[in-house]
């Protein structure tokens, strides 16, 4: 049986935490950052965890996660 390939795109947004959740980074912290508060960029800073409800197809993009 052949490998399953892994969506690149995907590959590069998420990465696997020791529990088996998957991690990502925060939209809208790439430019106009002098228009967002001080807090809203520090939150933006640190990764989050991707919902429940979407970690599925996640995971079929990614197989080897």
């Amino acid at each position: 049986m052949p490998k399953i390939r892994t969506n690149r795109s995907a590959a590069k947004r998420f990465k696997a935490t020791g529990s088996g959740k998957v991690k990502r980074s925060h939209a809208f912290a790439r430019h106009q950052m002098s228009a967002k508060t001080r807090k809203q960029k520090r939150k933006l800073r640190h990764s989050a965890i991707v919902a429940a409800v979407d970690t599925p197809g996640v995971k079929r993009l990614l197989p080897y996660l």
